[in-house]
């Protein structure tokens, strides 16, 4: 008897792909970060290193969690664990509560450290797990670190979904029990500027924005329910990635943002970066590639990408990450406005 949880992987792989849009949606196109026309740099003296979750990385960006417990989505985490590997970049796997449910899920994701011996591996638990949940999900795939999703709405649009979410005190306690580090990251909808703040003083160190614009498991689940009513009117509600960047922007705090949500191109990672992410994750573009051209072409892609971002560092006069992260940029006029109002907001709430 096929497990309802591990065929919903499946669907989610092939309403993921059916769904995949080639334009970015993130609003980076709204950021324009000022050249340096006197840089006074050899681009051999760029360099890519930043961090994610407290480990020193030589990219920076990363294959974000997609899917897996399933036959199918396990094949499709095996190929991608083994491009990261490759690429020396990290690689974060779907959620694995199917594994803990029924040990019969399990065998793909223990098979992941295999292949990412040369990378880091982070495991990924929904937030209504327990805290004995997240340790054997860290024990089971041996990964370097957890990333906890918070995804409200898509619960709510699924039609099995959860209806219940208390998740603060286990965010807690999870931070404090376990031993690997913790990123705490939304599915597509994006990390309000008043849930960063809640984050940052629950004491949460590492933040994955996931903004609205790429893999969106609203528009994923409404194609699930079928007979039932539709939600595709909330397909937009969440925030693009360049309205959470800013958001995260105006909160002064020492927490580590990942970038994510409809990443495209390498310009798209630097404008993230700009915008003060330590490091970009890439989901849907990765998983397209792979389907639609194979690993190796992924392999190229990866590597392409990498350099065109030192060539884009060049002509901005960045060395580093860090440089990169103080280049002066222009807003549009919409983003300016969000970001002002974001502050006004967050003086009230405080």
């Amino acid at each position: 008897m096929v497990n309802k949880q591990a065929h919903r992987k499946d669907e989610h792989v092939i309403i993921a792909e059916k769904l995949f849009h080639e334009q970015s949606q993130t609003q980076l196109n709204e950021i324009q970060p000022l050249l340096n026309n006197l840089p006074e740099i050899n681009r051999d003296e760029v360099s890519l290193k930043t961090t994610i979750m407290g480990y020193e990385v030589d990219s920076p960006f990363f294959i974000n969690a997609i899917t897996g417990g399933s036959p199918q989505t396990d094949k499709y985490n095996l190929e991608l664990a083994k491009v990261a590997n490759k690429c020396k970049i990290p690689f974060a796997t779907g959620s694995i509560s199917v594994a803990l449910k029924d040990s019969q899920y399990a065998v793909g994701f223990k098979k992941l450290r295999k292949y990412t011996q040369d990378t880091l591996l982070f495991t990924n638990l929904g937030a209504g797990n327990s805290v004995a949940n997240a340790k054997k999900a860290l024990e089971l795939t041996q990964a370097d670190g957890l990333q906890i999703h918070l995804n409200v709405a898509q619960e709510i649009v699924m039609p099995e979904g959860d209806r219940k979410f208390y998740w603060k005190e286990n965010l807690i306690e999870t931070q404090k029990t376990i031993s690997k580090p913790l990123m705490v990251k939304e599915v597509g909808q994006g990390i309000s500027p008043l849930t960063f703040n809640t984050l940052s003083k629950m004491g949460i160190k590492y933040i994955d924005l996931a903004a609205q614009g790429g893999t969106n498991f609203i528009k994923i689940e409404n194609e699930r329910r079928h007979d039932l009513h539709d939600y595709d009117y909330l397909a937009e509600i969440g925030l693009s990635l360049a309205k959470c960047l800013l958001g995260a922007q105006v909160i002064a705090n020492d927490c580590s943002v990942t970038a994510s949500g409809g990443i495209r191109t390498p310009l798209d990672i630097v404008k993230a970066l700009c915008l003060g992410a330590d490091n970009v994750g890439i989901s849907g573009l990765f998983l397209h590639i792979l389907l639609k051209k194979g690993p190796e072409q992924l392999i190229e892609t990866i590597n392409r990408f990498k350099e065109e971002i030192k060539d884009i560092m060049t002509f901005l006069g960045c060395r580093t990450i860090k440089e990169l992260q103080q280049v002066p940029v222009i807003l549009s006029p919409e983003l300016l406005s969000y970001k002002l109002q974001v502050k006004s907001i967050l003086k009230n709430k405080m």
